[in-house]
């Protein structure tokens, strides 16, 4: 059978070829060029540096942080806000935001929109950039029935090679969220709250200036309640592990003026924990206590000030008389409930602190560990708690007067507010040293006039 070609001939002739020939031609001409005139080892480094785009954009993985999520704000993004507010300030991005709020005690950092910022954990590289869309405000919400205002939506970029992503999302991004929570927590300015009607009436900013440096204390102990601190904070994973609720209780217990409150000041300013005084004697009942409890936040500081005397609490015979009478009260089991049972479960790191002249007085129930895990005595002034009130008031660390000092603090009870009080009187260092000197021997006499009256009464 033969094929008849005429049709394809045909048709051939009548095909424009010039087109064509024309493209084939600049392309034997652009590869006479290329041969000729561009050296080969420009050839080879341009096309790795192309072959290296190519797999290094292959084998990208980006994470897209919204800075909402629903009508709540993305815990992430927030974290990652604060986290790399500690890199605007250093890296070398072009524009950086500062601020300060009036709970903040230090300046706030944070990268303009779309800024990018180079960051590294445990080898990975990774890069974050902030991403800002504006758009009309009337596809999202209406802000006063303005449907012509403008609103952005940012979210953040988080860039790095995909065979770390387990790392990522196993190691750095919990990394991020525990750094920014420790940056939040020492830069946000630690108020007091007071409670009023059965409710946090109240939020102050707490400047006490008392710290561990300047607590007049004993050496010994102050070393062992910081420890302490420091091992509660640590706990987290012990006391999910072990099933108890995050918080622990103290006891301070001691004649008046040796420093109690000057201690919790000094714990709150250390572990950067707002501090909540809870005023028994304005409580209704022990469901107005619960919900004051329930009220605080996490990471806080519970104070019960002068326990044996703010309110009686009744033992639990008495409570259930109460009840049945109808009477409306805080009793000792709605405290111990409110503290210490199934409710003090619903908050992380609570520190309980109870504070009291006379520890005999107690319900033994208030006791027992659980409730008051470690009772602390502050006592007289020791000699240690002397130097550090030598320190704060008169600047000084050593002085000639000192050893007389300690054998008089070892023969006569004095308190610390005793001492400060004495050592404000006078600018002369020597001179208020010599002061605390004849009080301590006037305290010297009166104490064995007294023994002297003793003994002859005995006799």
């Amino acid at each position: 059978m033969k094929f008849d070609t005429k049709p394809l001939v045909s048709a051939m002739a009548k095909f424009d070829t010039k087109p064509f020939v024309s493209a084939m031609a600049s392309i034997m001409v652009m590869r006479t060029i290329k041969n000729e005139l561009i050296p080969p080892e420009f050839l080879n480094f341009f096309q790795s540096g192309l072959d290296h785009l190519s797999r290094r954009f292959l084998a990208e993985f980006t994470v897209v942080i919204e800075e909402f999520q629903g009508l709540a704000r993305n815990q992430v993004f927030e974290a990652a806000e604060i986290y790399l507010g500690t890199k605007a300030a250093t890296v070398s991005a072009e524009r950086v935001k500062v601020s300060k709020s009036e709970d903040h005690k230090k300046l706030s950092f944070n990268i303009d929109r779309n800024e990018e910022v180079n960051d590294a954990f445990e080898g990975v590289s990774v890069k974050w950039k902030l991403i800002c869309i504006q758009v009309d405000s009337s596809r999202i919400r209406h802000y006063d029935n303005d449907s012509s205002a403008v609103a952005e939506i940012r979210s953040y970029e988080l860039t790095f090679h995909k065979k770390h992503k387990n790392k990522i999302f196993n190691s750095y991004l919990p990394y991020v969220l525990e750094v920014a929570q420790q940056i939040k927590n020492g830069n946000m300015a630690i108020k007091i709250h007071s409670n009023e009607y059965g409710y946090w009436s109240r939020d102050e900013k707490f400047n006490h200036p008392m710290s561990f440096d300047t607590l007049a204390i004993d050496e010994k102990l102050q070393r062992e309640i910081v420890n302490d601190l420091d091992k509660f904070v640590r706990a987290r994973e012990f006391y999910r592990r072990t099933g108890k609720a995050w918080k622990r209780g103290y006891l301070l217990y001691g004649p008046p003026g040796t420093g109690k409150s000057s201690l919790i000041a000094a714990m709150a300013n250390y572990l950067h924990y707002d501090i909540y005084d809870l005023d028994l004697t304005v409580v209704g009942d022990n469901k107005s206590l619960r919900q004051l409890i329930l009220g605080m936040s996490n990471r806080s500081i519970l104070v019960i000030e002068d326990i044996d005397c703010t309110i009686k609490l009744q033992n639990r015979e008495e409570d259930e008389e109460a009840s049945s009478n109808g009477h409306d009260k805080v009793t000792l089991s709605g405290l111990l409930n409110a503290t210490d049972g199934l409710w003090s479960c619903c908050a992380e790191e609570h520190i309980i602190i109870f504070t009291t002249n006379h520890k005999e007085k107690l319900d033994p129930a208030l006791l027992r560990p659980g409730r008051m895990d470690k009772q602390i005595l502050l006592s007289y002034c020791s000699f240690s708690a002397f130097k550090q009130l030598a320190m704060n008031y008169l600047c000084v660390n050593e002085h000639e007067l000192f050893e007389k000092i300690e054998q008089l603090l070892g023969q006569v009870k004095v308190t610390p507010a005793e001492i400060g009080e004495v050592l404000t009187k006078d600018v002369d260092a020597t001179e208020c040293l010599q002061d605390l000197i004849n009080f301590l021997h006037t305290k010297k006499m009166i104490k064995e006039e007294i023994m002297d009256e003793g003994n002859v009464k005995e006799e």
